[in-house]
């Protein structure tokens, strides 16, 4: 993988300065949830934060949105047969390059439902000026009426929709090793840069850590017959365990969950349920770095200059919603969701038509990746919550996991 050029690496050094001046006033040391939240979030320098665009062919990675319309297309067909049962108002989160809201504008018109707000939660100023242009591109008659905003509406009725963002947002990093549970995190090592530092977990963390291992315990004991140890740390062996848990992903489950009166949470990214998340041999944890369509295994290197992702406990994330009284709508593999909303149909349409433009040639091209077990489709789930919707999601009526999590 190539060094950075010199600009992006004084950029780098930058934050890198700003993160390390935190860790001296803080006595030496910070959580990693802390680092990840500069790394990728610090005004002006963090990843997403910063000038870079990550997304597409010439960024870091390339999102589902990005490789096919037909996407797009499927998410719309969920959203439509929902809005007759709520207002229809789009609240995206993580809107990246705004490829997604521009086809989705589309494909809702396209269907004859069209969505009269779609509002865009994005703090970036980089980050709106890219979804501004994508939109002005592609969905040129629908821009005027986008809205940006600071923070979530406080109540809502629509549909709210994050496309690979909870992976995104930090995680608490922790280890078990002969019976004692520490927390990793970073301190400044004598050369400058950043070095693992761990410490006693605190009562929190360890609170956290104990639901997530019951939750995956209990699983096993569904899945596979696995009895229940007293000990919640039993499963995990006598190996040196690593794992991490997504406080601030099921934060803010719960505060959209409380927010939405009306209509559903539709949430895709890539993660497990807890019996899988933290099953015994997967016990390096979930937490890398993306750079240049290349997965690494060092997050402390080049801070701002990469995407730092663990994947998601799905299993937490319905325990959020549930406690803030939404409804389970569904929980499946994306190639099912896709399927179930009629990708194979739309390929096959476009397919006939003949490839008459890029556009096509895309959207086909794309299948592969999007439904193969062995690519995206298996890996990526969707799950829906909802409050006052019927339970008959289309996206989620056939091959239906809700029992897994």
């Amino acid at each position: 993988m190539p060094d950075p050029d010199p600009e992006r690496l004084a950029h780098s050094d930058a934050l890198a300065r700003r993160i390390a001046a935190r860790i001296v006033r803080d006595g030496g040391w910070i959580p990693f949830d802390a680092w990840m939240a500069h790394a990728l979030y610090e005004p002006g320098l963090g990843y997403y934060s910063g000038p870079a665009r990550p997304f597409g062919a010439g960024g870091d990675f390339v999102t589902a949105p990005e490789l096919s319309p037909l996407f797009a297309r499927c998410v719309a067909r969920q959203i439509g047969q929902w809005f007759g049962h709520c207002a229809p108002t789009v609240i995206e989160f993580g809107a990246g390059s705004g490829r997604l809201a521009a086809d989705l504008l589309s494909a809702l018109d396209a269907q004859g439902t069209p969505a009269e707000v779609y509002a865009i939660v994005e703090l970036s100023a980089d980050l709106r000026a890219a979804q501004h242009e994508t939109i002005a591109r592609h969905a040129p008659h629908r821009l005027p009426g986008v809205r940006w905003l600071d923070a979530p509406p406080t109540s809502i009725d629509g549909v709210v929709i994050a496309n690979e963002v909870l992976d995104a947002m930090p995680v608490r990093l922790w280890e078990h090793e002969a019976g004692a549970l520490h927390e990793l995190g970073v301190a400044c090592d004598r050369s400058g840069g950043f070095a693992w530092a761990r410490r006693p977990a605190d009562d929190a963390l360890r609170d956290a850590v104990v639901r997530a291992l019951r939750a995956s315990a209990e699983g096993a004991e569904a899945r596979y017959g696995e009895p229940i140890a007293a000990d919640p740390f039993a499963r995990l062996g006598d190996v040196c365990y690593r794992s991490e848990v997504g406080e601030q992903a099921q934060a803010w489950v719960a505060t959209i969950a409380r927010s939405l009166k009306r209509g559903a949470l539709l949430l895709v990214d890539y993660g497990f349920p807890a019996h899988e998340y933290y099953h015994p041999q997967r016990d390096r944890g979930t937490l890398v770095a993306h750079r240049r369509h290349r997965v690494h295994d060092d997050p402390l290197r080049w801070p701002g200059l990469q995407d730092l992702t663990a994947h998601v406990d799905f299993s937490a994330v319905h325990r959020a919603a549930d406690a803030a009284g939404l409804e389970l709508l569904g929980y499946v593999t994306q190639a099912r969701f896709l399927t179930n909303c009629g990708m194979l149909a739309m390929a096959a349409e476009v397919a006939a038509g003949g490839v008459r433009s890029a556009a096509d040639a895309r959207a086909l091209g794309a299948l592969q990746m999007l439904l193969s077990e062995a690519e995206m489709g298996e890996l990526f789930k969707v799950i829906a919550c909802g409050r006052g919707l019927p339970g008959d999601a289309l996206g989620f009526a056939r091959g239906d996991r809700s029992g897994a999590l």
